[in-house]
């Protein structure tokens, strides 16, 4: 049922986004009226209602796919997963941040801020026309300009303006491409594009394909317009380098999926072998980049770009194979939780950026390099963390889908990123001498990333790891037995 007919019950179907909406505006007037010392009621709050979005999108997830407000909101399996994973993310995220937060004159504008960059990504995979696929990339771009920039120091200050003019410059490609559509068949809707693109200009059609997924490629950080990743990773706080490499790309991957499955699908130009190129391209380059770095955010940063490489393998494949939505649904959550709990690992120790340093801050806390090695060998695949889950359902649906290639390509890459996840590990696991503040030594490691260091673990950041480790274990085990399960009964 479709349209604006039975309008409340339309209403109830965005009550997911409803939640979030409303935890961000309740959240802003509660911290109006909030003595700066109990900021933590707005965290709660905002909290509070991310679980309450997570829930209600669990319960209507069942529900058969539909298509809300004139066919421009998809509520559907993809919507519902992407739903669950960014109200869990972000809850997770305020508490990661609550430590760098807490007490900051602007700490509930924060929690908003980034509560309205999750409904932004949800809406990007909800978008069922390009207009309101414009609406939402600028939603999940606004608020994060903010967030990059909020420590306000001279490198957050720098990211913000990198990330800022890209995203500007890309908007502007998307703007574009959307136009150009528009002129080739004079409708902005999915589901009617989907019939008059086969027929449009080419050119028209090249120029407009190319726009539209410059802006969704932007927020996902795919290659070749991935370049604000590295430098906004590293130039912005651990837990907002965690959020702004998670919580868009996946309202990204899920935008890019829904534009393959339904108005690209059965255009006369191969969008499939492009996409596919743009996976086998970031996978690679977002690799080689990894390995000589030393700086955690860096590696981190090059590794999550690797990543969508792997996410858009299944996006390559959204139009041509019945396995490509669950496949999806399982590396989407698993990325989600073992990202997150890499980056809490940095943020445990916020200012030993090194790994030399970080191996130095940790050295007493074994545990916590239990959890992390737990998070780095899942974003490499290895069983039975949620990504290696992840990883097989792609590579069976990009294979099912006639990318057999891709596959080979991306196995090799997968066997390539262990090394420069193992030169973090390995000095972690081995231990540093703490060294004593001389200020002499490698980079980054001078007296505010020395012996004083090790006494730093951020108490927050640390439940938060141990959390995405356990749970990536978790969610391994229980989406193998449901894919397992589910290929049985096929």
């Amino acid at each position: 049922m479709t349209g604006m007919s039975g309008g409340g019950e339309r209403v109830l179907a965005l009550l997911p986004e409803l939640l979030l909406l409303l935890g961000a505006v309740g959240g802003l007037l509660l911290g109006l009226w909030t003595p700066q010392h109990r900021q933590r009621r707005v965290r709660l709050l905002v909290t509070a209602a991310c679980l309450a979005s997570a829930v209600a999108a669990a319960v209507a997830l069942p529900e058969p796919a539909e298509r809300v407000f004139e066919d421009t909101w998809v509520v559907d399996t993809t919507t519902g997963v992407v739903r669950i994973v960014v109200a869990l993310g972000v809850a997770a995220l305020v508490w990661l941040a609550s430590a760098s937060f807490a007490g900051h004159p602007r700490e509930t504008e924060a929690y908003v801020l980034m509560l309205l960059g999750g409904l932004g990504a949800v809406a990007l995979a909800a978008s069922g026309d390009l207009l309101l696929l414009v609406a939402a990339y600028l939603l999940a771009s606004v608020p994060l300009y903010a967030l990059a920039g909020f420590a306000k120091d001279s490198a957050g200050v720098e990211a913000a303006m990198k990330y800022y003019l890209m995203g500007a410059f890309v908007g502007v490609l998307m703007l574009v491409g959307v136009a150009a559509l528009v002129l080739a068949t004079g409708t902005t809707g999915y589901s009617d594009l989907a019939v008059l693109l086969p027929g449009a200009s080419p050119g028209l059609l090249a120029v407009g394909i190319l726009g539209v997924l410059a802006g969704v490629g932007f927020k996902a950080g795919a290659v070749p317009v991935h370049f604000w990743v590295p430098d906004v990773t590293a130039g912005t706080t651990p837990p907002m380098a965690a959020y702004l490499t998670t919580i868009p790309k996946i309202g990204a991957v899920a935008a890019a999926f829904r534009l393959l499955a339904e108005p690209f699908a059965d255009v006369p130009l191969d969008v499939p072998l492009l996409v596919a190129l743009i996976a086998a391209t970031s996978m690679t380059l977002g690799n080689l980049a990894a390995f000589h770095q030393t700086d955690v955010l860096r590696l981190l940063a090059y590794s999550t770009v690797s990543q969508v490489g792997y996410l858009f393998m299944v996006v390559a494949v959204a139009a041509r194979t019945d396995l490509a939505v669950p496949a999806l649904a399982i590396y989407l959550a698993g990325y989600a939780v073992t990202n997150v709990g890499a980056f809490a690992a940095v943020a445990a120790a916020p200012v030993a950026r090194t790994i030399t340093d970080w191996a130095t801050a940790v050295g007493r806390h074994r545990s916590l390099v239990v959890s992390l090695v737990v998070c780095l060998l899942g974003l490499v695949g290895t069983p039975p963390t949620a990504v290696f889950v992840g990883k097989l359902a792609v590579f069976a649906a990009a294979w099912d889908g006639g990318l057999a290639w891709l596959v080979v390509v991306a196995a090799i890459n997968t066997v390539a990123s262990l090394f420069y996840y193992l030169r973090w590990i390995a000095p972690a696991f081995a231990g540093v001498p703490v060294a004593p503040a001389t200020g002499e030594g490698e980079p980054g490691s001078g007296p505010r990333t020395a012996a004083g260091t090790a006494q730093r673990i951020q108490r927050g950041p640390v439940v938060v790891l141990h959390a995405a480790a356990v749970l990536s274990v978790l969610l391994g085990v229980g989406a193998g037995v449901w894919l397992a399960a589910a290929t049985s009964a096929s």
